[in-house]
């Protein structure tokens, strides 16, 4: 009785409990319409998927299927693009933000429209891509790489992370590294290793042929990575992927400007002149290492329309912060270096030593005043 006694109240609470869970809750919030109906997935088996029938080029070039370890390295390459379908459909949205402008600059150079596929490979479609060995942006430019095909990269501006400045300069050296070694295959081969390292390669091996080369193991997938970003972007229905005409990004529409100025100009007031946000205009001008487009001549780019009146509005804003500009030191303080004092004031290494009549290389101590404003 005494057990009965305790099990009355518990049962009693439970059966409470599991009415209050029955009673049904408010309405959701989401109406039905704003839901898009779920399917479930079917998409084909990966020893199916790997099939590949001839003949297959890149680039114009044929791919020697017939070769065994040709076929296995881009069978390898297929499989573990495919194993990560996520990134794949990522790839496959951002094609539409940024194919055409790669297929515009490479049909404006009668270039091959698959080089857009080392975009892919390169960077995945990411403008703000970077890796371990200093590449930045979508065409994953070094710096001395980026410096010898016309990009600015210093402590304020690093224009290789700007995908329209930066295409136009991969195309540039693309084309180069055609003209050098008369192959497109090997063009993308040295863009990954560098022509300098390629060329010693095929002049001590005696070969000019990709697909006979014994080269680093990255530069050795490389091509093939291309050609299966190319096999599934092409074609990607026949691997599975569903992706309607609305589900691709829109390609990004802009205004630019040319500013030209004494002192550096706050991006936050740019971005009041084009009647926009200041993540617009960041977002719009990856190139931008700071708060404020530097001194001198440069392209801004501007929320599309936004051109039309900027001039009118840029120049009064303008006025009123130019009065707030007085000549401006900076005392150096211990650890300090002129490279990061000009960082942190917005201006390049040679301005600021300009402006204190100080060579690059001059040596600077704790108490000592610079200019930091012309």
């Amino acid at each position: 009785m005494a057990h009965r006694r305790t099990l009355l109240p518990l049962l009693a609470g439970l059966w409470l409990f599991c009415l209050v869970l029955a009673v049904p809750g408010p309405a959701r919030a989401e109406s039905p319409e704003m839901l898009a109906p779920m399917r479930t997935a079917a998409f084909p088996s990966l020893e199916s998927a790997i099939r590949i029938k001839g003949p297959l080029n890149f680039c114009g070039e044929f791919v020697p299927l017939h070769l065994p370890e040709v076929r296995e390295r881009l069978e390898k390459e297929l499989l573990l693009m495919l194993w990560d379908r996520a990134q794949v459909i990522l790839w496959l949205k951002r094609t539409g933000r940024y194919f055409p402008h790669i297929e515009t600059v490479l049909r404006g150079a009668s270039m091959p429209d698959d080089l857009k596929y080392v975009a892919v490979i390169e960077s995945a479609l990411k403008p703000l891509a970077g890796s371990s060995r200093g590449a930045r942006g979508i065409w994953q430019f070094i710096p001395s790489t980026g410096r010898n095909y016309g990009l600015t990269v210093d402590g304020l501006i690093d224009e290789r992370r700007n995908f329209y400045f930066a295409t136009r300069a991969a195309a540039e050296y693309l084309r180069a590294l055609h003209d050098q070694f008369d192959s497109w295959t090997l063009a993308c081969a040295a863009y990954n290793m560098g022509e300098q390292g390629l060329a010693r390669q095929v002049e001590m091996q005696e070969v000019a042929d990709y697909y006979h080369l014994h080269l680093p193991d990255e530069t050795e997938r490389y091509v093939l990575r291309a050609i299966a970003a190319k096999l599934i972007l092409t074609d990607p229905a026949r691997y599975g992927f569903d992706l309607h005409p609305e589900d691709f990004y829109r390609p990004v529409k802009f205004d630019r400007v040319k500013l030209r100025g004494k002192y550096p100009t706050p991006l936050t007031l740019v971005a009041k002149a084009a009647g926009t946000y200041y993540k617009d205009i960041r977002d719009l001008n990856p190139q931008f290492l700071g708060e404020a487009v530097p001194s001198g001549q440069h392209t801004v780019f501007l929320p599309e329309g936004a051109a039309e009146e900027f001039t009118a509005k840029y120049q009064p804003l303008m006025a009123k912060y130019r009065e707030t500009l007085k000549p401006e030191t900076y005392v150096v303080k211990s650890g300090d270096s002129l490279t990061e004092i000009a960082r942190r004031h917005d201006m390049t290494l040679h301005q600021l030593c300009r402006l204190n009549k100080l060579t690059t290389r001059a040596t600077i101590h704790p108490g000592q005043k610079l200019l930091v404003h012309q």
